[in-house]
């Protein structure tokens, strides 16, 4: 049993004590919160088409490290094969949803991973933006653990991992990417020049006229 299986079973009590809106609110924030996510991931990179090419590097490499640590916690996951906490904590009370099959491992947690990422690469893209994914992404993970089906190491090393990979995907990554963004912005093609954005230097020539 993990040392931390008394707070697991504390919390998942604390969970059966809610409300039962509270109860199913918690079941979908996970789901919702990677919604959120993925909107925030397409505005961002919308907003950044207009900005120099760091800035749109920053915007494209935050769901890139989030997809990449996403990845490594799957690795992760198929090294350790840690047992659900829902079938393996004894005398704790049932999870608030169906416990995953057998042969889908517990650590590290890829929604807390998948959140960490997120949080971090969007608040390197746009400082401001840090005061909601962060929040955002402790509750995703605590609601894995509220509903019965983490560990809260799980997705303690989930935020971690998800946090690290992010930040190091954007210091090695931003120049190189920066540069492709010039590259791409400078083609004939339509669609990569859209994708890449026109860059600072249209406003500039757009004030001029």
């Amino acid at each position: 049993m993990h040392s931390d299986s008394w707070l697991y079973k504390d919390i998942l009590d604390f969970a059966h004590s809610t409300p039962h809106w509270v109860q199913k609110l918690m079941e979908v924030w996970t789901e919702i919160g990677l919604l959120l996510f993925g909107v925030l991931f397409v505005t961002v990179w919308w907003r950044a088409r207009r900005d120099d090419s760091r800035a749109i590097a920053l915007a494209l490499l935050a769901p890139v490290g989030t997809a990449i640590a996403y990845v490594i916690s799957e690795l992760v996951k198929s090294m350790i094969d840690e047992e659900r906490p829902c079938r393996a904590v004894a005398g704790a009370a049932s999870s608030l949803i169906t416990c995953p099959a057998v042969g889908d491992w517990s650590f590290p947690s890829n929604h807390a991973t998948i959140a960490g990422a997120a949080a971090v690469g969007l608040a390197l893209a746009v400082p401001r933006l840090g005061w909601f994914t962060v929040p955002l992404a402790l509750l995703m993970a605590f609601s894995r653990v509220f509903v019965g089906v983490h560990y809260p190491h799980d997705v303690l090393v989930g935020l971690l991992l998800g946090a690290v990979v992010a930040f190091a995907a954007a210091k090695l990554l931003t120049r190189p990417v920066g540069s492709l963004v010039e590259t791409m912005r400078t083609s004939g093609n339509t669609a990569v020049t859209w994708f890449a954005g026109p860059g600072p230097g249209v406003k500039s020539k757009h004030r001029r006229s």
